[in-house]
């Protein structure tokens, strides 16, 4: 008790003189001693609760292990570096000593909140994640398109106005066990723009009350494992000829500039990827096997069982299509520049058991430009690709001679691409300009010409040009406004075009 010693010691110098402070010294010692005591019993206090703070701590980290979180995971959330809070002083007081032990706590009870909510049961044990965007969209069409909601092609007649929620899109995704040193995943997406299985009989009405309308449709599914540095997978999704698409709020179940140069068609394939780093950058080789679809208007029935689903051009081939790429990351990851070059090839047979092949040969790009703009864009040159989406949406055409009633087919040559400007001002807006550009060589379409046929068969180049504004005041609000101009041409007469205005909002979850 140094303090009181000196106390004592200007007692006793003081003498009588100082008689009458005693009684004053003597209240202030109380003081001073009932203020360390106090001093001391909050420094226990915060032990005992330091100590108990401890016990939930493991708790927790027991609990998050069973859970199948990482230990590296854990640790950073249970066991914050000391770097992340400021060095306490040598002598802190109380107060602020309880104040940091309820920041940290209020801390630890949030991610427990958050793993109790991101956690879905499922039958594997494994912790499965929902996703999802629920679109609203309206759209004015100038002239008669041939979906009014989701336009891709202009086809004369009057316009349309209207509004949709059918573009929402419901994902799961899910992680899985290690295999080979390898994880595991798995994830699927479906929207609500199917068609009706029989158009025939909703011909008078094609709400969504039709006992023949499907609304759900499979957009995109993968599963994989996944190394260090390779990915072995099976997917349905784009061609890894075509990694990049355009940026739209309002052009979702079929993405935007899809059939104007856009090869976006959802295909199974079963490939290999792997990522040979070089110090900051990456060469990426893809290779895969794809099971590709006939175009909308190539299909030509000459036999076969009424009410069937025919094989394809390229299953009756009963050879698969085969797909590779080359690429150079400007960085380890996605989000950076990438310059690559593809190739297709996949052998068909025609309904009446020709055969011809399909191939393309890709190019496609992004830049990552000052001042916040970026440049995307993607390339090719091909024949018989209806399939990936292009050759103005068919892979050959066809005619049945007058005589002998057989059917002669030419696989049509393609060329085509798009581009896109993106400025993103801030993480809350960007603005987007695209155009895009898919044409069949009209010298071999001409003479397979139908006189009063559909718009599609006849169809030689399909342009559109877009530019929109998304606005995301939160990152779970999405806005856009859009304007589109999509311009069609036939072999034969004069082009046609609408202009689209679309208006979209989202919730993501």
């Amino acid at each position: 008790m140094p303090l009181l010693a000196v106390f004592c010691w200007s007692l006793a110098r003081s003498g009588y003189a100082q008689t009458q402070a005693e009684p004053t010294l003597a209240k202030q010692l109380a003081s001073l001693t009932e203020a360390m005591a106090r001093t001391q019993a909050q420094v226990e206090r915060s032990q005992r609760e330091l100590q108990d703070m401890r016990k939930q701590l493991t708790a927790l980290q027991a609990l998050a292990v069973q859970s199948g979180s990482s230990p590296s995971t854990i640790e950073s959330i249970l066991e914050p570096s000391p770097s992340s809070f400021p060095t306490p002083a040598p002598a802190p007081e109380p107060s602020i000593a309880m104040d940091d032990l309820r920041e940290r706590q209020a801390v630890i009870e949030s991610e427990i909140k958050t793993h109790e909510q991101t956690k879905v049961e499922s039958e594997s044990k494994y912790p499965v994640k929902i996703t999802g965007l629920l679109l609203i969209n309206g759209f004015v069409n100038t002239r008669q398109v041939d979906s009014a909601a989701t336009p891709t092609l202009a086809i004369g007649g009057p316009g349309s106005t209207g509004a949709s929620v059918r573009q929402t899109v419901l994902g799961f995704s899910a992680r899985g066990p290690h295999l080979f040193g390898a994880t595991s995943y798995a994830d699927l997406n479906v929207d609500f723009d199917g068609s009706p299985q029989s158009p025939a009989s909703t011909s008078s009405y094609t709400g969504y009350n039709a006992s023949s309308a499907t609304l759900l449709r499979l957009r995109t599914a993968h599963a994989g494992i996944e190394w260090q540095h390779t990915r072995a997978y099976f997917e349905l999704d784009r061609p890894i000829l075509s990694p990049d698409t355009p940026t739209s709020l309002t052009a979702v179940a079929q993405p935007a500039l899809a059939w104007s140069g856009n090869l976006w068609t959802w295909n199974p394939q079963l490939g290999v990827t792997q990522n040979l780093p070089i110090r900051a950058s990456t060469v990426r080789l893809q290779g895969a096997l794809i099971d590709v679809g006939d175009a909308p208007s190539s299909v030509v029935t000459t036999s076969g069982a009424t009410g069937s689903t025919p094989a394809t051009g390229a299953e009756r081939s009963r050879w698969p299509g085969m797909e590779a790429r080359i690429s150079l990351l400007g960085s380890k990851d996605d989000e950076g520049s990438h310059l690559g070059f593809g190739g297709y090839f996949s052998p068909h047979l025609d309904p009446t058991g020709g055969r011809f092949d399909a191939w393309a040969g890709t190019l496609d790009t992004k830049l990552v430009l000052p001042r916040h703009l970026s440049f995307t864009g993607s390339f090719y040159r091909g024949a018989a690709i209806g399939g990936l989406g292009a050759g103005a949406f068919k892979d050959f055409g066809y005619s049945a001679s007058t005589t002998s009633g057989a059917y002669y087919f030419q696989p049509y040559d393609d060329v085509g691409g798009w581009g896109q400007l993106k400025e993103k001002l801030s993480q809350r807006l960007e603005l987007n300009a695209a155009f895009g550009l898919d044409n069949v060589f009209a010298g071999q379409l001409r003479p397979y010409a139908v006189p009063n046929g559909t718009s599609y068969q006849n169809l030689a180049r399909n342009r559109t040009y877009t530019g929109n504004v998304i606005y995301s005041p939160s990152a779970y609000l999405l806005f856009s406004i859009e304007y589109r101009h999509i311009e069609s041409s036939p072999v034969t007469g004069l082009p046609v075009g609408s202009n689209v205005i679309g208006l979209g909002a989202g919730y993501k979850f």
